[in-house]
């Protein structure tokens, strides 16, 4: 039994545990540690995550597993493209991967998007991520491939786009 609810400012450091416990196991074959510790510290500081909840610059769900918090996401209105939702963030505990979760999240942003009339969410995902094959599945399709500068290194990703 799960549920979905939105996040608040006191869930910032519960969202940052699951991304330390998700990290490490999802990118440690396709990054450095040294750039995996950065990206950490650079996007999941407690104060940042619950600034970006109580401002709602980003929209965080927490999903919760016999009411312990286990998976989250993240989205926005597209700074550049008010018509398009960006799925930020969506990670699931690697204990619970296979149970649901990410696409019980996705299907909940979709719900978000389509009431506000709008019929476009893309994500980023890396380009040797695993998870490229779960957004397919998920009807997400490359739209184009785009690389971020984070500090001193490289987000090498795919954009995708599932229409609605």
């Amino acid at each position: 039994m799960f549920t979905i609810r939105k996040a608040t400012p006191a869930d910032a450091d519960q969202i940052i545990k699951i991304a330390h416990q998700t990290w490490w196991p999802t990118y440690s074959q396709i990054l450095s540690t040294e750039q995996i510790s950065y990206m950490l510290s650079a996007i999941y500081l407690s104060d940042k995550v619950a600034d970006q909840i109580a401002t709602q610059s980003q929209i965080y769900l927490v999903l919760e597993e016999d009411e312990q918090p286990v998976a989250f996401a993240s989205y926005s209105v597209r700074e550049d493209d008010a018509e398009v939702y960006k799925l930020q963030k969506l990670y699931c505990h690697p204990s619970t991967q296979g149970k649901g979760y990410g696409k019980a999240l996705i299907d909940y942003v979709v719900d978000v998007v389509q009431q506000a009339s709008k019929k476009t969410l893309e994500l980023n995902v890396n380009r040797g991520n695993n998870a490229k094959t779960f957004y397919e599945k998920m009807g997400f399709e490359v739209a184009y491939e785009e690389d971020i500068p984070i500090g001193p290194y490289w987000m090498n990703d795919y954009v995708m786009r599932k229409l609605l």
